[in-house]
């Protein structure tokens, strides 16, 4: 499997996952919709998610 299809896969599944959780669970699609509404109060919520992606593609990368 090529790097970028399974990043492509990674993308897919992450998707997949949050759509599950605000099916299987109604209180985590308020929390979101409440989030997006709310967004001036929870921006740091945002930078955490951020840092949390660069964290996990860029930290362990080699660097040749």
């Amino acid at each position: 499997m090529s790097p970028a299809a399974r990043r492509n896969l990674g993308l897919l599944v992450g998707v997949g996952a949050i759509i599950a959780l605000c099916v299987i669970f109604p209180r985590v699609l308020g929390f979101v919709e409440r989030a997006a509404r709310e967004l001036r109060y929870l921006w740091w919520l945002v930078l955490i998610l951020a840092l949390g992606i660069w964290l996990a593609f860029f930290l362990g990368k080699n660097r040749d």
